[in-house]
């Protein structure tokens, strides 16, 4: 006899369902698993764009070229996502998490080691591949073991971990190159990765309720490029991702660099007060979450012209030689990025009426590659032609973010959003937690 009646009425009901509700036995083992995960990977992501100047300085390097350090990374990840996401439906969630996390671990602990920057360049591109596991899985995994009523408690603290990971790679990587080295930076990040990993895997319950593999055939099938080639055909989606695109491109410039300008005259920081600068990530929780209650009021239209002119004007006082003014604008423009970041993002879910899980990934494809190739441009312009002249890069990058509200995406732009739809076991998860998640599941940061 069939088992579908038996799976829709526990679906309806809830009351067979085999997923982890709060209080059960492995719910908090769970949580606090996903946790150390989201911190060992997003701290070993981010930290080398701490000690990129001192990379500069160890390797003779140029900043375009230690760059590279955060762009190959960058780039293996979001190539590397969606294949992370079908093997997980072969091998299983649990075991590509597991993998993912302490391959990144083990490479983490040879950063240090590396003897010349092409073997730092080429590891760094072998954690890229290794990391994408995180994003492309972890959604999957904490929807297939988690019952609804508990799952967004489990994104919350999942994206906590991204969120704190990534902020505690980069504090802790500039603080340690100011005592030790680009060495000791990158070795005290990879030490508390590996104990994070080490924790993962001692804590993450065996996998219960694996997706069967008819239906990852099912959504390889004909079906799913039909829907990719949709949204890539949708005028107004491609404008979005033009906007997730030149967003990153220019946030990430600004980031990569203005720690070489900081460190020279007349400011003339240190390297641990140079690191100090990503405090001002913690701007984006606050604004990405206005942005999202103003975007539902006033419309996603008018809250992204905002968000970008902010950042643009922001990013404008960065050029200044007084160090308040620097801060300040850097605080602003990362606001004004975490807003514009949360609409576009949003948006798309709006627009893509089917298959919102390909067209956050494509988004999420857009974002990255802005991050690794827009962040090494932004790097040549910087080192050839100073500050000034990279400022007014990442002003044309963050203008052409305006594409959407210009130049209009159909639909959704002008009119309060709907409620998030309920996630979905193929919805990437957004790779740093600090704006509102790729649709359809709104947690995350860049």
């Amino acid at each position: 006899m069939s088992s579908v009646p038996v799976v829709i009425v526990a679906e309806l009901t809830g009351r067979a369902d085999p997923r982890l509700r709060r209080g059960a036995p492995g719910f908090r083992r769970v949580g606090v698993a996903m946790f150390a995960a989201g911190a060992a990977i997003f701290a070993l992501l981010y930290s080398p764009q701490a000690v990129l100047p001192a990379l500069s300085a160890a390797f003779a390097v140029p900043p375009a070229r230690a760059g590279l350090a955060m762009s190959l990374a960058t780039a293996a990840l979001a190539v590397a996502v969606l294949p992370a996401s079908a093997l997980s439906e072969r091998w299983g969630r649990g075991r590509v998490l597991v993998g993912s996390v302490g391959l990144a671990a083990v490479l983490g602990v040879l950063l240090p080691l590396c003897p010349s920057y092409p073997v730092l360049l080429a590891v760094r591109a072998l954690q890229g591949l290794a990391m994408a596991g995180m994003p492309g899985v972890a959604m999957a995994y904490l929807v297939d073991e988690i019952h609804p009523s508990a799952l967004a408690g489990a994104v919350g603290t999942f994206v906590a971990g991204n969120g704190l990971g990534g902020l505690t790679g980069r504090l802790l990587a500039g603080l340690a190159t100011d005592l030790g080295g680009w060495r000791a930076g990158l070795g005290a990040v990879s030490a508390l990765s590996a104990g994070c990993a080490v924790a993962f895997t001692l804590l993450l319950p065996p996998q219960r309720n694996a997706l069967p593999q008819r239906n990852a055939s099912a959504a390889s099938s004909g079906s799913g490029g039909g829907a990719l080639r949709r949204h890539l055909t949708d005028p107004g989606l491609r404008r979005l991702y033009l906007a997730g695109f030149v967003l990153m491109a220019g946030f990430v410039t600004v980031y990569n660099y203005l720690g070489y300008r900081l460190l020279r005259p007349p400011f003339a920081l240190s390297p641990g007060w140079v690191g100090l600068i990503f405090l001002t990530y913690l701007v984006g929780t606050a604004a990405s979450a206005v942005a999202g209650r103003l975007a539902d009021r006033y419309g996603a239209r008018v809250v992204l012209a905002g968000a970008v002119l902010l950042a643009i004007l922001a990013a404008l006082a960065t050029a200044s030689s007084s160090l308040p003014a620097v801060l300040a604008g850097l605080a602003l423009m990362t606001a004004g990025f975490f807003a514009a970041h949360a609409v576009t993002s949003g948006w798309v879910g709006r627009l893509a009426h089917r298959a919102r899980g390909q067209a956050a990934g494509l988004y999420l494809l857009a974002y990255y590659t802005g991050s690794s190739l827009g962040g090494w441009v932004g790097g040549l312009v910087f080192e050839r032609a100073g500050w000034s002249a990279t400022i007014a890069y990442v002003v044309a990058m963050f203008a052409a973010a305006l594409a959407p509200v210009l130049t209009g995406s159909g639909r959704g732009g002008n009119r309060r959003a709907p409620a998030p739809p309920a996630a979905s076991r193929d919805s990437p998860v957004q790779l740093e937690p600090s704006a509102t998640a790729l649709p359809p599941v709104q947690a995350g940061q860049p």
